[in-house]
């Protein structure tokens, strides 16, 4: 055993198992977010408000009978004080993943930088940023993790 190897017990055996299928349900999810937004961008096409998508979005993941939340309000702290609402999550799907929607010219470090702060806000750890400005909408979803 090296160093920075941990024994197992049974307790920790059961939260790594615990964590990969956290880890499998939100690659899941992923997936069937994903082909929403191809979905969404076959029927739409490109050029339109993010509001628009983001409403298309939300309404074929419900026909793909995924629980969805849109417009989410987080709540963020500050050396343990309450800060209120810090953001608006676009959606969020089936409590784990948050959906960023974009309908811009091209996805930046500073998009990404807010998803991730979003994330540690959140305590979700899986975020997709989809820009539908993008053609086709896969080359514009970014996946971003959080101590996944």
């Amino acid at each position: 055993m090296t160093s920075f190897q941990q024994p197992l017990n049974a307790e920790g055996a059961e939260d790594a198992q615990k964590s990969q299928k956290e880890v499998q349900k939100e690659n899941d999810f992923s997936r069937e977010i994903i082909g929403a937004a191809v979905e969404v961008q076959r029927v739409l096409g490109t050029g339109l408000l993010e509001s628009a998508y983001s409403a298309a979005t939300a309404i074929e993941l419900s026909e793909r009978e995924l629980a969805i939340a849109r417009e989410v309000s987080i709540e963020g702290k500050y050396k343990g004080r309450e800060l209120g609402l810090a953001y608006r999550a676009d959606l969020i799907v089936e409590q784990a993943v948050i959906v960023e929607v974009k309908a811009i010219e091209a996805i930046n470090e500073l998009h990404r930088a807010q998803l991730l702060s979003y994330l540690r806000l959140s305590g979700l750890k899986l975020g997709l940023l989809i820009n539908f400005h993008a053609f086709p909408v896969v080359k514009g979803v970014h996946r971003l993790v959080n101590k996944l």
